[in-house]
């Protein structure tokens, strides 16, 4: 089945200015759009294998490492609410370009960070980046490869956001284990490609921004009438999937500490870089499938994968929740895939990147939520339990994902 049939080309939308055709049309410009959006996802999650180091260091419990990972949702959520309308209406480059400004500074601030609260502080800087690029950078991906290319859009775009946030932690553990003064290696390594990305913002061949909008400039990100279901089905398979690749990333190097009695950082990268990878892969292999195979194996994948994390605290098998960390992975891509797609497909492009944001608000309010709570029902009840309720949890959330889907017509998800 082509991918043309799945990701189908968007309706008319209305006029912009644009660059000139040439420059909007080279796939090369298209590949480089996504560029932004890697680097800032490395950013994202290069925290995760140092926070066994900084535990270590700091002496906090894992109650305060999943606030300091939430901190890091709050910022998210926040940007959010005005990044996605902000982009719209001024245009990506005027978003995208202090977002990155500001992913430098949670750079400078991760690397001499003296206590909790400058994590904290780095982490919600690092969210309000990310923010900015799930909404604004995502769009300039669509973009910059204008209606005829939105297949290929969706695809980049999501993908440049799972590599990036795996490629974060697999750099940072491996960094971390083998040069001196790993906080400050990492992080600059870091800055230096956020460095690119901002130069690449600055020559991208972006369209003008339409006249501004009226309305509030600070809202709930929200989707034309017309576009509410596309919307609700996105979130009801990326949600889950996400949550369960926040966890691996939050918990993920606590439950390997105890499973493997180590704290080596480039394990705890490794394992986050192989879910992400996975992510991304199965992006690829699933792209020429109908989008409701997509949503609807999306949801199976994060089903399984709370089986094997269950199955894996109870039996102490590392192999059991590296299997899940994977099938977390192909969760999350799948339902990170289904849902831009859907968007890409059906949202004008003046509302577009207000869509990914209220894409990725229906995604991380539970990826902070249930973490969190995980985390300080662990410290009450022990790790094993805490991980058995939240993979219960989650995988009735799968559950009722999938049944949205199965409950929704299929020429609704996939039109002839």
């Amino acid at each position: 089945m082509s991918s043309s049939r799945t990701l189908s080309p968007r309706s008319p939308r209305l006029p912009l200015s644009s660059p000139a055709p040439r420059e909007r049309g080279s796939t090369a410009w298209i590949w480089l759009a996504a560029w932004p959006v890697t680097a800032v996802f490395v950013l994202s999650n290069a925290a995760t294998p140092l926070y066994v180091l900084w535990q270590r260091d700091l002496g906090f419990s894992r109650g305060t490492l999943t606030v300091i990972f939430a901190s890091y949702i709050a910022g998210l959520l926040g940007s959010l609410l005005v990044s996605g309308v902000a982009s719209d209406r001024l245009g990506r480059r005027r978003v995208l370009v202090p977002a990155l400004g500001l992913a430098l500074a949670a750079c400078a601030i991760f690397a001499v960070a003296p206590g909790v609260p400058a994590l904290i502080i780095a982490r919600l800087f690092s969210g309000i980046a990310v923010g900015a690029v799930v909404s604004a950078g995502m769009a300039a991906v669509t973009d910059v490869a204008g209606p005829e290319r939105t297949p290929l859009a969706a695809l980049l775009a999501s993908c440049a956001m799972v590599l990036g946030a795996g490629l974060g932690p697999l750099l940072a553990g491996v960094l971390s284990e083998t040069v001196p003064g790993p906080t400050v290696t990492v992080f600059l390594v870091e800055a230096v490609l956020l460095a690119t990305a901002v130069l690449t913002v600055l020559r991208m061949p972006l369209p003008r921004p339409p006249a501004p909008g009226s309305g509030s400039w600070v809202r709930l990100p929200r989707v034309p009438a017309a576009n509410r279901r596309h919307l609700i089905l996105g979130i009801a398979v990326f949600a889950p999937g996400i949550t369960a690749t926040s966890f691996v990333l939050s918990l993920g190097p606590s439950l390997l500490s105890g499973l493997l009695d180590t704290t080596n950082r480039i394990v705890a990268g490794a394992m986050a870089f192989a879910m992400f990878l996975t992510s991304t892969a199965v992006q690829f292999a699933v792209r020429s499938l109908r989008r409701r195979t997509i949503l609807l194996t999306g949801a199976g994948a994060t089903l399984a994968a709370m089986g094997a994390l269950v199955a894996a605290v109870h039996t102490g098998s590392v192999a059991v929740l590296v299997a899940a960390a994977l099938l977390a992975g192909a969760g999350q891509g799948m339902g990170q895939l289904g849902g831009l797609s859907l968007l890409n497909s059906n949202v004008p492009a003046e509302r577009l990147a207000e869509a990914n944001a209220a894409l990725n608000v229906g995604g991380y309010l539970p990826a902070g939520l249930l973490p969190v709570s995980t985390g300080y029902l662990s410290e009450a009840v022990g790790l094993t339990r805490g991980a058995t309720t939240f993979g219960t949890v989650l995988a009735a959330l799968a559950v009722a994902g999938a049944l949205v889907v199965l409950a929704t017509r299929p020429h609704d998800i996939d039109p002839a």
